[in-house]
C-alpha cells in the first residue's frame, strides 16, 4: 500500500464491496467482511515457530477476529483496511476477457481474496491474505465467501506440499462460522455425475494463506495490456512499479539492486525461468495437477499458489485431471507446456519496459527461446532422481511409463517400492490395481533387470535407495481420505483435519502401523468415478 498506486476511484474507508470496473491503480482497499461467532479449526504450528509465533496465539480473541475477517481488531501500524488486486487472465496464450462482468477486463481479479497484513519476521517478509474474506470490487456479484469444504482442502494442500519440498504459498489458519452458511452445487451422496447434481448448505469458513507476495503473472498482464492499448498516462509506469515491486519482493536476494533497471527485468526473466521450470518438476515429481494452470494461476513468485481445482494422480494416468471445468490441456503430463504457455505471457508483458533498447531485448527472447530445453532437462533430471539414476536414461523411462500405465499402478505407491530396489516384480504388485499377466510380469522382470543393472553398476544401492526414498513420498493426497475430514469437520469434528495434518507433516516418513492400513493403500473401487471425490467442479 506504500510502495503502489490505489485505484484513485476507491472511498477512503474500504466499503467497496460491489463489482465495478477498476481503470487503474494496482490494488484496491477494501475490509473483508468477518464470518460470525468464528470457531478456530486449525492453525500451521510449522509456520507459526517459523514466525516466531506462539501457538497459543490462534486461540487470542483478537488474533482470532483479524484472520476471521474483522480488521477492526487490528492496531496500528496495521491499516483498518486490507487490499484486494485486479489481473488478466489468459488460457495457453490466448487473451480473455469475457470472465470479467463488463467485457472489458477491468472487472477481473481477487473477488474473495483480501490481504490484511504484510510484515518481517525474522528477517522475512511476508503478506496474509483471507481467503473467502467477503466480496470485493472483482466479485463478479458472487457472495465472496468460502466453503468449510475447500478451505480444508486448501489449508491442508498448503501444509502437504510444503513439507513435500514443492514451493507454495503457506497456511496460516483456518476458521470456520458455526452461523453463517453459504450454497454452492455440489455432488449428492455416491452421485456418478460428472457435474454437480445438487445445491448443499456449508458453513462459511476463512483459510489465511501466506506468501512473500501473492503478485500472479495475470497480474503483470493486466498491467502491459494497458500500456501496449494507452490506455491511461500512467499505465507504462504502472506496468513498472509492479515489475519493480514484484522484483523487490520476490527476487531481491538474488537481483543486485544497483544494476540498471533494464538489467533487473532481464535477470528477472532468467530466475521466474528457472523457478516454474524447476516447480512443474517437482508437481510431476509428487504426482500433483494443478488443474486448472491459467495465467492468472500462475505465482510470478514461482510457487504454487491456486488449490482450487487441484488433484494427485493415484491410478497413473499423464491424462489425469480432477476438475470437470478443466481439460486434457490442463492434465498431469501437459503441465510444462502450460507452464511454457504461462512464461510466454510474462516475457509478453515485460517486453514493453525494453522498448527501444535493443540488447536487452534480445537477451529476454534467448531466455524465452530457451524455455523448452530447459523444462526438458529440469524433467530428465527429476526422472533420474525417481528411479535413482546417475543420468537420465531415455528409453528405460519411457517403457517404464509404458509398463505403469499398462499395469494400472498407483502413482505413489509404485515408485516408493520400487526405492526399496527389488529384484523381481512381485514386490510391485501391490501398487497394481488389477493381477499382472504373465506377459506383462515377463516385460517387468526385464524392465527391472536393466534398471538394477544400471543401480548396482553406478554406485551402492543401499545409498541409492536412501536418496530415492527422499524424492519419492510414502503418503499422497487421496480425496476419498480428504472427503471424510471435511464432512465430519462441518459437523464440529475437526479431529480428522488434525490427523491428517499430522501424517501430511512427514511425507516421507515411514507410517507407524496404526496408521498404515489408512494411508498406503490403493483407491478403493467405489471410489472410481464418484463425485465429489475421482472429479469435482471448483464451486468453492
Amino acid at each position: 500500500m506504500d510502495a503502489l498506486q490505489a485505484d484513485p476511484q476507491a472511498t477512503g474507508d474500504g466499503h467497496d464491496h460491489q463489482p465495478r470496473q477498476v481503470f487503474s491503480g494496482h490494488y484496491v482497499p477494501v475490509t473483508p467482511t468477518p464470518i460470525p461467532a468464528p470457531e478456530y479449526v486449525a492453525h500451521s504450528r510449522t509456520l507459526f515457530h517459523e514466525l516466531g509465533l506462539s501457538d497459543a496465539l490462534a486461540h487470542d480473541d483478537h488474533f482470532r477476529r483479524l484472520f476471521s475477517g474483522d480488521i477492526s481488531a487490528a492496531r496500528e501500524p496495521m491499516r483498518p483496511v486490507g487490499w484486494a488486486t485486479g489481473y488478466a487472465l489468459s488460457i495457453y496464450g490466448t487473451e480473455y476477457i469475457r470472465q470479467c462482468p463488463f467485457g472489458t477486463g477491468n472487472g477481473y481479479g481477487d473477488g474473495r481474496a483480501i490481504s490484511v497484513f504484510e510484515g518481517v519476521f525474522n528477517g522475512r517478509r511476508w503478506e496474509m491474505q483471507l481467503k473467502g474474506g467477503g466480496p470485493t470490487p472483482y466479485g463478479r456479484g458472487a457472495d465472496g465467501r468460502a466453503v468449510l469444504r475447500s478451505s480444508v482442502r486448501e489449508f491442508l494442500a498448503q501444509e502437504f506440499m510444503h513439507a513435500l519440498g514443492v514451493p507454495t504459498s503457506r497456511s496460516l489458519t483456518l476458521y470456520v462460522s458455526r452461523s453463517e452458511t453459504v450454497r454452492r452445487p455440489w455432488y449428492s451422496p455416491n452421485s456418478r455425475s460428472f457435474d454437480p447434481d445438487i445445491l448443499v448448505d456449508n458453513p462459511a469458513a476463512i483459510t489465511t494463506r501466506v506468501a512473500p507476495s501473492f503478485l500472479r503473472v495475470g497480474q503483470l498482464e493486466l498491467f502491459a495490456r494497458r500500456a501496449r492499448s494507452d490506455a491511461h498516462p500512467e499505465a507504462l509506469k504502472e506496468l513498472q512499479m509492479i515489475t519493480a515491486h514484484l522484483i523487490e519482493r520476490n527476487y531481491r536476494q538474488e537481483i543486485e539492486p544497483g544494476l540498471e533497471f533494464s538489467d533487473q527485468v532481464v535477470a528477472l526473466a532468467g530466475l521466474f525461468r528457472t523457478r516454474l521450470i524447476s516447480l512443474v518438476a517437482n508437481w510431476m515429481r509428487v504426482g500433483y495437477c494443478q488443474g486448472n494452470f491459467n495465467s492468472d494461476n500462475c505465482a510470478a513468485g514461482g510457487y504454487t499458489l491456486d488449490y482450487g481445482p487441484f488433484g494427485f494422480c493415484e491410478l497413473f494416468d499423464p491424462r489425469f485431471q480432477p476438475w470437470t471445468g478443466g481439460g486434457e490441456h490442463f492434465s498431469f503430463f501437459n503441465q510444462p507446456v502450460a507452464a511454457e504457455a504461462n512464461y510466454q505471457m510474462f516475457w509478453s508483458a515485460i517486453r514493453p519496459l525494453l522498448e527501444g533498447n535493443t540488447e536487452a531485448l534480445a537477451r529476454l527472447d534467448q531466455i524465452r527461446d530457451g524455455f523448452a530445453d530447459a523444462m526438458g532437462q529440469e524433467l530428465e533430471a527429476m526422472w533420474a532422481s525417481k528411479l535413482g539414476l546417475i543420468r537420465h536414461d531415455a528409453e528405460l523411462v519411457q517403457e517404464l511409463l509404458q509398463l505403469m500405465v499398462s499395469s494400472k499402478v498407483d502413482y505413489t505407491i509404485f515408485f516408493r517400492r520400487l526405492s526399496d530396489i527389488p529384484e523381481h516384480v512381485s514386490a510391485l504388485q501391490e501398487s497394481f490395481y488389477v493381477p499382472c499377466s504373465e506377459e506383462l510380469g515377463a516385460q517387468w522382470t526385464s524392465w527391472l533387470q536393466r534398471w538394477r543393472h544400471q543401480i548396482t553398476s553406478s554406485g551402492d544401492p543401499h545409498e541409492t535407495a536412501a536418496a530415492m526414498h527422499r524424492v519419492n513420498p510414502t503418503v499422497t493426497w487421496r480425496e476419498w481420505l480428504i472427503a471424510p475430514a471435511y464432512e465430519q469437520a462441518a459437523q464440529g469434528d475437526y479431529s480428522l483435519v488434525r490427523e491428517l495434518q499430522e501424517v501430511f507433516s512427514h511425507p516421507y516418513d515411514a507410517l507407524p502401523p496404526a496408521l498404515e492400513a489408512t494411508y498406503d493403500r490403493l483407491k478403493p473401487r467405489e471410489f472410481f468415478n464418484a463425485g465429489g471425490v475421482s472429479h469435482y467442479s471448483c464451486s468453492s
